[in-house]
């Protein structure tokens, strides 16, 4: 089916209130949100005041005024036979990215128009000059979930796409779309992949090794040498506790974990557990004492090396520093180098998951979960997709329910869909001390453990890995854990974004990365003076950690040792535990 491309018969002006309507329906939703910081308790008298201030706003409403005028007057111009132009520039937006959207001068002024009014709003809402800088952060997340949310691509009335496959299939597409969308209510979730596809043990979290200690916090994993001689300093890898650690350990071609017992790395991993009821009074303490301090302990044993390499990620990494602060504070220094994969040390632009968190909200934790019990792995995966919901939300409900297509098999969204849940003590302290109060950053101002906690007793050399465009950890933050940690630092900045440029293989060789010898405290000087590699940053890191890494050594023949016996194979049975 094609869309007629014929002239438009209608009248300018209802297309321009159209316009207007949807412009008085976002300043609504502002306004809604202003009510909804007040009753969170936050200052927003200086966000009253800018609103009503009506200068900025007032220039902002001429100039899409002028714009509105412009595209109608583009489209009841354009003759059939003249080449395509568009007004408003689309051609980055996958959303609009079909033919059918052009085709039709109808569905071609709805995006134009839906364009130029999610424009306005969000230049809208980075005008006003807000003291308050989380009231101005919150207002602007929200108005993107709103301007998102409000795409013409998300319903099937002001779809083109779905007309046209519900014509071509005879609609049958429609009945797929209904049969999907009751598929995931029964989940209640949205599947993102085909998940018959995956099984972590069977084509994912399959480099061989095996499980050489567990407690209630975490199982070790060892994994089998895959070279006759090994570097004689091994490495533990430290993931997150908010997800499952196989990100790292995806399917061969894609697993860091591979990659670097490639390399001839002894390489232990902790593997956390999915906290169930049991665990629901586990702490960030159990977690440093008991997770990573502990694991130290076994790698140690198990390998006769006293100061292994270490690596955190995300979260892991911000556990991993806090370990060796608690180590410094009782005199020890464990590690011969730390590596830190998107790591915030300094939350004080923590990026959009701080809209999630003010006093209210983590004050209710505190007195709910904060006593015991769980943050659900649903809630937490709920949060994330929330902060691109363009990619993790509409785009499936369009391509899912819209057009009735099946996910693909893709094994990274299969690990996005593989919840975790928290422990509330941890949860909430977590939230409290780091994105609320930001007391890391404070020599002194934390305890744990019982001890006092400095990063700047961290003397060992760091290697500091971030990506250009995280929304989970803004690259920026992550740059000033520099100034925190006492050792020299090594920063390395990765394109993409907070998973898919940790995972860039280097088989594949994709993308590119910056480096720069420069140890400014600022992160926009080290970046202009820094030099562009193409390609994987992970051969850059294994040549920094091999300089660490000792001499070459026979590989050992089996895992663990006489104390530390194989409990059970890679992966483990922890990792299998669904939220």
């Amino acid at each position: 089916m094609s869309v007629s491309s014929e002239q438009p018969a209608f009248d300018a002006s209802v297309w321009l209130k159209a316009g207007q309507g949807m412009m008085q329906g976002l300043f609504d939703f502002a306004s809604r949100q202003q009510e909804m910081l007040k009753q969170a308790g936050i200052n927003i008298a200086p966000l009253e005041a800018a609103t009503a201030d009506s200068q900025p706003l007032a220039k902002l409403q001429q100039e899409i005024a002028e714009q509105h005028a412009r595209l109608w007057a583009g489209l009841v111009q354009r003759k059939p036979d003249e080449p395509y132009t568009p007004v408003v520039p689309h051609d980055a937006d996958r959303r609009f990215a079909a033919p059918a959207w052009a085709g039709s001068p109808m569905f071609d002024y709805m995006r134009q128009a839906y364009l130029l009014n999610a424009a306005f709003l969000t230049r809208a809402a980075d005008v006003l000059p807000v003291a308050d800088k989380q009231a101005k952060s919150r207002l602007q997340f929200l108005v993107r979930q709103y301007v998102d949310a409000m795409s013409p691509a998300n319903f099937a009335a002001t779809n083109p796409e779905f007309v046209e496959k519900a014509i071509a299939s005879k609609g049958e597409s429609i009945t797929r779309g209904i049969l999907n969308m009751i598929a995931d209510l029964e989940k209640g979730r949205i599947a993102m992949t085909d998940e018959s596809a995956f099984e972590v043990g069977r084509n994912l979290a399959v480099t061989p090794g095996a499980v050489i200690f567990e407690n209630e916090v975490m199982q070790l994993i060892q994994y089998a040498p895959q070279t006759a001689e090994v570097c004689e300093r091994p490495l533990l890898i430290v993931p997150p506790c908010i997800n499952k650690y196989y990100i790292l350990d995806l399917q061969p071609e894609n697993s860091f974990v591979q990659y670097a017992v490639s390399q001839g790395i002894t390489t232990f991993l902790v593997s956390w557990r999915n906290p169930q009821q049991a665990q629901g009074r586990l702490g960030w303490d159990d977690y440093i004492e008991d997770g990573v301090l502990r694991a130290l302990e076994v790698v140690q044993a198990v390998s006769k090396c006293e100061k292994p390499n270490i690596l955190g990620f995300c979260v892991g990494g911000t556990l991993t520093s806090s370990a060796l602060a608690v180590a410094a504070a009782r005199g020890e220094l464990p590690v011969e180098s730390l590596t830190l994969l998107t790591t915030l040390l300094d939350f004080e632009e923590s990026g959009d998951l701080a809209c999630f968190v003010d006093e209210a909200s983590v004050a209710t934790r505190e007195s709910t979960i904060g006593q015991g019990g769980l943050l659900a792995g649903r809630e937490l995966s709920s949060v994330f997709s929330a902060l691109r919901p363009n990619d993790l939300i509409w785009n499936y409900v369009v391509d899912k329910y819209l057009k009735g297509n099946a996910p693909p098999a893709f094994d990274l969204l299969y690990w996005n869909s593989d919840s975790t849940n928290l422990p509330g003590p941890f949860a909430a302290w977590y939230l409290r001390n780091m994105y609320l109060e930001n007391n890391l950053r404070v020599p002194g101002r934390l305890s744990m453990c019982g001890v006092p906690v400095d990063l700047g007793r961290v003397t060992c050399p760091a290697y500091i890995f971030a990506t250009r465009e995280d929304h989970i950890v803004p690259w920026r933050s992550s740059y000033l854990g520099r100034r925190l940690l006492g050792g020299d630092t090594t920063f390395v900045l990765g394109a993409s974004g907070h998973i898919a440029g940790v995972i860039n293989p280097a088989a594949k060789n994709r993308r590119s990365y910056w480096v720069g010898a420069n140890t400014t405290a600022i992160a926009e000087d080290w970046l202009a003076a820094a030099s562009e590699q193409r390609g994987s940053w992970w051969p850059h890191w294994i040549e920094w950690l091999k300089a660490r890494s000792g001499a070459l050594v026979a590989a050992p023949k089996r895992a663990g040792d006489r104390k530390y016996k194989e409990i059970e194979p890679a992966p483990g049975r922890y990792v299998k535990e669904p939220a």
